[in-house]
């Protein structure tokens, strides 16, 4: 696995962008810049299962291991989702996949806050977030800062 770090400053109260992150409408605004039409089914929260899904029903289950409001938040890619919603665990794609993980802190300072995100990939999803993520926290940092 290859670890990516991702960082975005943002002049708002973590309290603010924990919410702007996490709720369902702003959360479809900020993913969509990278990933149109995304949007998550589930309930955000510790040992809780969440699917992330494109506009296909495609896409990853994870498992929220740490939820420690506007503080962190720890999950685990569980299995993909097939364009269907089906879940898939077994598949050389799932394999590579299944595992990831992704963690999200929040630091605040002076009401401004630092948000930190750490992911530990496989090498062949690389591409795709380096390319894709920062577009989506700064897509995250106007919203929080109108």
């Amino acid at each position: 696995m290859k670890k990516l770090t991702f960082e975005a400053d943002i002049a708002a109260s973590a309290k603010h962008v924990w919410e702007t992150m996490t709720n369902y409408e702003t959360y479809k605004e900020w993913v969509g810049v990278s990933w149109p039409g995304s949007h998550y089914v589930g309930k955000w929260g510790k040992n809780e299962d969440i699917r992330f899904v494109s506009p296909n029903g495609s896409g990853t289950l994870v498992n929220i291991s740490e939820y420690k409001p506007y503080t962190s938040i720890k999950s685990t890619h569980i299995a993909i989702l097939l364009d269907n919603g089906t879940e898939d665990r077994t598949s050389d794609m799932a394999k590579g996949w299944i595992g990831t993980t992704e963690n999200y802190t929040f630091s605040e300072s002076n009401g401004k806050t630092h948000l930190l995100m750490e992911m530990n990939i496989e090498p062949q999803w690389e591409s795709m977030f380096v390319n894709d993520m920062p577009k989506a926290l700064n897509k995250l940092k106007e919203i929080c800062e109108k």
